[in-house]
């Protein structure tokens, strides 16, 4: 195993589109956060009174390729420069989830990809936030 990888992750499983990129420094070490983007979808659920299925995994499909530029920029890197490539296996909104592990699955391509739950996902949304 490498001493560092660089990871980049999307979180897809409702209405907020994230991406978050950190690297590992060893298991001695806390992952070193160097981007996170969120994009938030409350205004367009607002008009229908709770979040519709189908407006957000619409939009998913729209922002994260400009989500994921904005995360790259940040952190100084490029898809290419990724180890790992991860994505929200679930729970979610199911057409929500496709959109996220649909887009790591293309970037991983030939590289690894881990779909966590979001159980497991949210302390590292989290971290990042912080």
């Amino acid at each position: 195993m490498p001493e560092s990888l660089t990871v980049l992750g999307i979180e897809s499983s409702c209405d907020e589109t994230a991406v978050a990129i950190l690297r590992s420094a060893g298991e001695e070490k806390a992952p070193e956060i160097l981007s996170s983007v969120i994009s938030s979808q409350i205004a367009i659920h607002r008009q229908h009174g709770g979040v519709v299925p189908e407006l957000a995994s619409r939009n998913h499909s729209a922002d994260l390729p400009g989500i994921i530029r904005t995360a790259c920029r940040e952190a100084g890197t490029a898809p290419a420069d990724i180890d790992v490539f991860g994505a929200t296996g679930g729970p979610g909104l199911v057409a929500a989830l496709l959109v996220g592990n649909s887009t790591a699955k293309a970037l991983a391509v030939p590289f690894p990809i881990w779909a966590w739950s979001f159980p497991e996902a949210t302390p590292f949304l989290w971290m990042c936030a912080a």
